[in-house]
């Protein structure tokens, strides 16, 4: 059943990859691994094929930094280990754009394929491809290393399965919140919402100055499903989730109506740009809305300090940050965040002295001097003293809410498994286009839920 579900991934994606391939680079090679003999599933392991060369001293990573600051991020361990390693091993890695970059992994692996090293976001994904034998334990390495009481516990714990460390997090604490213009703030005299009726004077009062209120290019749907998350989670907490997601409540709950119906009562409203699923966030067709002054707002991952610093260290000084507000009239919890505690995890597809030499690549993630680049590139990397690091004001803003967050909510896209995933993404975009009311959208998605259970 685990394969089955492999292959029904890789044929979404070789659809999906059919209409991207010209946004995105090109697939580079893929190099087999060893599979686990102790792995919690042995037949889901013998599913996955591996053949290690013991002749290979080339360690192939593949990973999605095609931009800066992540492509200087990623590449520092990279080079420090190839400059330093006395294991006779060469990292190669091997950068492709986001939602590409999804679709070319569940690719390799459903051929057997997979890299040494690659990148995951944790959550459904990585467990199905644990399942499917291409990760690899490593709970001595992590062990013998003074990595383990540098990170954060909860970063850690993202990256286990049944009781095993199988990821190595790296670079960011990554939650959903909204940038804003404080200059364009200014000159209409908006003040940072508590209230989703106090958003929404906001936006009423852009639109009435000719200003979209929010920037986002919905074409990839998970920037689009970031509304979707923050209205239910702020109508009713976690609740209705965690109960949608194990089985014993339901996606058709109140919580997933209000978020549809507000996200399509806004979209009358024009608070986003025309066309918004056709846009597309990979190239960066949301952010030049903000930096044309098109619009006002962003509502995305707080890795979009780090993008606004290196592309135009001036803009930025017009940046705030405020998380997204609450829905009026409820009891849910304000402070509860949705993102992941260390946003890139590191899985390994081998074995043996290869395996650790991987693993070296990765402690490299943890150094002073990468801990000090991340920190100056707006990032906020999961360790345990950050909040002594961290000076950019925004990046406060965010790590503040991180660190008196009840709780945090990982991406939906990520928590759940991958088919019923991808049924969220297509529900919440159907959802922009006015293509599917919220019934039928929770609908649909309740019965992918439903589906996956009952073959699980």
């Amino acid at each position: 059943m685990k394969s089955q579900r492999l292959i029904a991934m890789a044929i979404t994606a070789v659809t999906a990859l059919s209409m991207t391939a010209g946004c995105a680079g090109g697939a580079g090679s893929t190099s087999g691994g060893g599979t686990d003999t102790n792995t919690a599933d042995t037949n889901a392991a013998t599913e996955a094929p591996a053949v290690e060369s013991s002749e290979s001293k080339e360690i192939i990573f593949w990973n999605i930094a095609v931009e800066s600051p992540d492509k200087e991020i990623i590449s520092y361990a990279v080079d420090q280990f190839n400059a330093n390693t006395t294991s006779g091993y060469t990292v190669t890695q091997i950068p492709t754009q986001n939602d590409t970059y999804k679709e070319k992994l569940v690719i390799a692996m459903s051929s057997g394929e997979c890299p040494d090293i690659y990148t995951s976001w944790s959550g459904g994904p990585m467990n199905e491809y644990i399942e499917a034998g291409f990760a690899q334990p490593i709970d001595d390495l992590v062990n013998a290393s003074d990595i383990k009481d540098k990170l954060m516990e909860a970063a850690w714990a993202q990256g286990q399965y049944k009781g095993k460390q199988y990821s190595v997090p790296t670079y960011n604490i990554s939650i959903s919140g909204v940038f804003y213009n404080k200059e364009m703030f200014d000159k209409y005299g908006l003040k940072v919402p508590n209230s989703v009726s106090e958003l929404e004077a906001i936006c009423d009062t852009l639109v009435e100055n000719g200003i979209t209120p929010f920037a986002l290019a919905n074409a990839s749907k998970w920037t689009g499903s970031m509304y979707f998350m923050s209205l239910a989670t702020r109508f009713d907490g976690l609740e209705p989730f965690n109960a949608a997601a194990d089985g014993s409540g339901s996606f058709e709950d109140e919580s997933y109506v209000y978020a549809g119906e507000k996200i399509q009562e806004w979209v009358g409203k024009k608070y986003f740009p025309d066309g918004v699923n056709s846009l597309s966030e990979d190239d960066g067709q949301a952010k030049q809305l903000m930096y044309q002054e098109k619009a006002a707002m962003l509502l995305c991952g707080s890795w979009y300090t780090g993008t606004f610093q290196t592309d135009s260290p001036e803009f930025y000084e017009k940046i705030g940050w405020f998380s997204f507000p609450a829905v009026d009239g409820s009891s849910s919890d304000p402070s509860i965040q949705i993102g992941t505690i260390g946003d890139q995890f590191l899985q390994f597809n081998i074995t043996g002295d290869k395996l650790a030499a991987a693993f070296e690549m990765a402690t490299y993630y943890s150094s002073d001097d990468a801990i000090k680049l991340m920190v100056d590139s707006g990032k906020i990397p999961p360790v345990k003293n950050i909040a002594d690091l961290v000076t950019d004001p925004v990046t406060k803003d965010i790590l503040d809410a991180c660190l008196n967050a009840s709780s945090t909510q990982l991406w939906y896209d990520q928590y759940l498994p991958p088919a019923v995933a991808e049924v969220h993404k297509d529900t919440s975009q159907e959802l922009f286009g006015l293509t599917m009311t919220p019934q039928e959208a929770n609908a649909k998605l309740q019965e992918a839920m439903q589906s996956y259970l009952a073959d699980k």
